[in-house]
């Protein structure tokens, strides 16, 4: 078993340091998750839905290296790459991803180094999400070998709404011999959907907002 363990290791893209991506992925959760909880208990709301985490697969890591026309090493594949440990959260309303990221912003071992917001900056098939790359400070020694250690984890941060367009988006990329034709409508068709849940999104916000002033309200005039 022990040499089985060693030789997975060794074909590992990730190499030596696979060990730690899965401890660095459940301290994460960990930590989002007991802060969702303190949340809730303070404010009577959730901070998010739900969240879940995954170390990108062997094979695709291999294929982005190959992609990018890196070689297929540790150091590619966590230090010239960012998205080893990925992480994403799922909200129930827009304003709840901005209180999100300021969490993450107070926690003391991380740096976020990158924001892409295709929130307000949609990609032109209609995909929304809010993306954070983090520098994770570590006792482990990284690939640059650095102790403390950093490691990259990619978060995205979606809505309900949000989520549930990008899965379905996720089905159509990656189904094979759909029809051309076919194709292009269901694209049309997902384009307007994503338009459609971004509206509401904005009108849900928009109730959230007016039954906590209805509720302020009511307490001040207590």
């Amino acid at each position: 078993m022990e040499t089985n363990q060693k030789n997975q290791t060794i074909n590992s893209i990730y190499g030596d340091y696979q060990k730690h991506l899965c401890e660095i992925l459940e301290t994460l959760t960990n930590r989002l998750s007991k802060a969702n909880e303190t949340f809730r208990l303070k404010n009577g709301e959730a901070l998010y839905e739900h969240i879940n985490g995954r170390i990108k697969s062997e094979q695709s890591m291999r294929d982005k290296c190959r992609r990018r026309g890196l070689p297929c090493t540790p150091y590619s594949a966590l230090h010239e790459l960012t998205d080893a440990i990925g992480l994403r959260i799922v909200t129930t309303f827009r304003e709840d991803i901005n209180q999100v990221i300021e969490t993450i912003e107070h926690f003391e071992d991380c740096r976020i180094i990158e924001k892409k917001d295709y929130i307000h900056n949609v990609k032109p098939n209609g995909y929304r999400s809010y993306h954070l790359i983090l520098d994770y400070e570590t006792p482990f020694e990284d690939v640059c070998g650095h102790t403390p250690g950093h490691y990259f984890v990619e978060i995205q941060l979606r809505t309900i709404a949000m989520d549930t367009w990008a899965s379905l988006e996720h089905q159509v990329s990656y189904k094979k011999n759909i029809d051309p034709k076919r194709e292009k409508l269901i694209r049309q068709e997902l384009k307007r959907c994503a338009d459609e849940l971004a509206s509401c999104d904005i009108s849900m916000q928009t109730i959230r907002n007016l039954i906590r002033e209805d509720h302020a309200h009511e307490n001040t005039a207590r």
